[in-house]
């Protein structure tokens, strides 16, 4: 029973007396790449997250590893160098998830053809030997031709560059693998409840229960790092009872739709909406996501909700550059997702006025927290808070790996025709899974390509522990869409139970949660009244 693999890494915590040289609290982004920098240097290291990788703002991206196009209209050239610099490497190290994408910004004043073409020449010159193609201008019927639903009324033609497009969650789950690989321990469904801290009242180690089973350890590390995004405060005040909040969550909002709405290979960029966003459309797994808001928040949660008027902000956008714009019924699936903004100290309260680059303190008790930065430099903030925890705990100083790491599953050879190019390497061992039994090898849903082995192989080899692991985060339905997560949720939600023996109260238990939480995905009530 593979359910005994999490029993496996967790018996690397039943020794009370062993000093890890890194813990790690959250398992998104930066957390795992944090967990993979440093077991990759050979630290003994864990990684604890409270509910499961990437379920946070790591799942819940633009879908863009990219330098910033708006960071560099902002003069923030430092950011947009590293972000190309690490753009390339992801391309290189995680091949089967990260492709070069072109985007196409339509230009409706005439001078628009010429700025934006000399920003984004500079844009590509920045990335140096890691560029990913030059800009070109292009004519208004190349982009009508390209864009075929683009707005062609005072159209006078349009500018193409290239960016990074990839699967975040996918990417997520193959750096925990990765990083399990290296020797690091990596657990989802481990809540820190506390810091422990020795005499002196520096932080010596955690305190974490495995929410599965209850059990609770106290666990003594060198240095503990806070990666958790939008929830750092929350271990900032185990730290100092009373702490100042450091952060002021962003919230950003997708909303996905059929590809009919833009039917094209490029993505779509409106450089300057009517509040000065950014707004992308971007092709995703067949699908069309289009994104994203900037919306200043008071308070963090597990699952963020669209505000109407975000929701508003996009359609009404879509609908001045596209012929047909989506309503309300065509939305399939409907997402947001927070940022972890620096708070404003007197300053501007415009989110997008806030720096995203990443910055790393560390607390007089020595809890190194890792704050800001983007998907696309989480190698980097990693390869800088492992730094800072070689100074922080005095371990023997070991150079960086992770540049030349090939991310697991990598692969140059990727057949994106075929959906279960985001295995990689794995896709052949996927498919001998799916030939074991025949009810394996069966489609989810006649609607997709999606199979039973696929559910099987997230139990076993991903980590998935829930229906929602797998719906949300190992196979993308419920991002893609909502309404055929809950038509397939009673299926998988049976092919769970069975592979991690769970009875018919937990099942039923499962299926009811995620279908409570697949309506908040979308627009209309489900099932669609006639």
């Amino acid at each position: 029973m593979i359910s005994n693999a999490r029993n496996k890494i967790i018996e690397g915590l039943s020794d009370p007396d062993k000093v890890w040289d890194v813990i790690i609290v959250g398992g998104g982004a930066t957390g795992l790449g944090t967990a993979l920098d440093a077991a990759s240097r050979g630290y003994k290291t864990l990684l604890l997250e409270q509910i499961d990788f990437a379920k946070g703002t790591s799942s819940r991206s633009t879908k863009l590893a990219h330098g910033g196009v708006r960071y560099l209209a902002q003069g923030d050239i430092g950011l947009v160098v590293e972000a190309l610099h690490e753009r390339g490497l992801m391309l290189k190290n995680a091949a089967h998830l990260v492709k070069n994408e072109s985007f196409i910004i339509p230009n409706y004043e005439w001078w628009g053809g010429i700025f934006y073409t000399i920003g984004l020449t500079m844009y590509d010159l920045l990335a140096g030997k890691l560029g990913f193609g030059r800009a070109k201008h292009i004519s208004k019927k190349e982009v009508a031709r390209r864009l075929p639903t683009i707005q062609q009324k005072g159209l006078y033609g349009g500018v193409v560059y290239h960016d990074g497009q990839f699967d975040d969650s996918r990417l997520a789950i193959n750096i925990a693998q990765t990083s399990l690989e290296q020797g690091a321990t990596v657990l989802n469904y481990f809540k820190v409840s506390n810091l422990t801290k020795d005499s002196q009242g520096r932080v010596s180690g955690v305190v974490a229960t495995d929410t599965e089973t209850g059990t609770r350890y106290t666990i003594k590390g060198k240095t503990v790092i806070n990666a958790t995004g939008v929830f750092a405060d929350d271990i900032l005040q185990m730290d100092k009872p009373g702490n100042k909040a450091m952060l002021r969550p962003s919230q950003g909002i997708h909303l996905v739709v059929d590809m009919s709405f833009m039917p094209a290979e490029d993505a779509l960029m409106i450089p300057k909406t009517s509040d000065g966003r950014v707004l992308f459309a971007v092709p995703w797994h067949d699908k069309l996501v289009i994104g994203t808001t900037d919306t200043p928040l008071k308070t963090s949660s597990l699952e963020p909700l669209a505000l109407e008027e975000e929701i508003q902000f996009i359609m009404k956008t879509a609908d001045q550059y596209l012929v047909k714009a989506p309503a309300a019924k065509d939305v399939l699936s409907m997402f947001a997702g927070l940022r972890p903004l620096a708070a404003p100290q007197g300053g501007s309260e415009k989110t997008k006025e806030i720096s995203r680059s990443h910055k790393i303190f560390v607390s007089d008790s020595g809890l190194i927290t890792i704050t800001g930065g983007k998907w696309t430099t989480y190698r980097k903030m990693a390869e800088d808070t492992v730094n800072k925890a070689i100074e922080v705990g005095k371990l023997v100083k070991k150079p960086v790996k992770t540049k030349d790491l090939p991310i697991h599953g990598s692969t140059p050879n990727v057949d994106r025709n075929n959906h279960l190019y985001v295995y990689g390497t794995d896709r052949e061992a996927l498919l001998a899974l799916a030939n074991e039994k025949k009810a394996w090898g069966e489609k989810l849903d006649p609607r997709a390509e999606y199979t039973a082995a696929e559910v099987i192989w997230a139990v076993r080899h991903e980590m998935a522990r829930t229906l929602e692991d797998v719906l949300a985060r190992r196979v993308r339905i419920l991002f893609l869409d909502a309404r055929m997560a809950i038509d397939v949720a009673p299926k998988v939600a049976a092919l769970i139970a069975a592979e991690l023996g769970k009875d018919a109260a937990w099942e039923k238990n499962q299926v009811d949660t995620f279908i409570a939480l697949a309506k908040t995905y979308l627009l209309e009530p489900y099932p669609l009244t006639a």
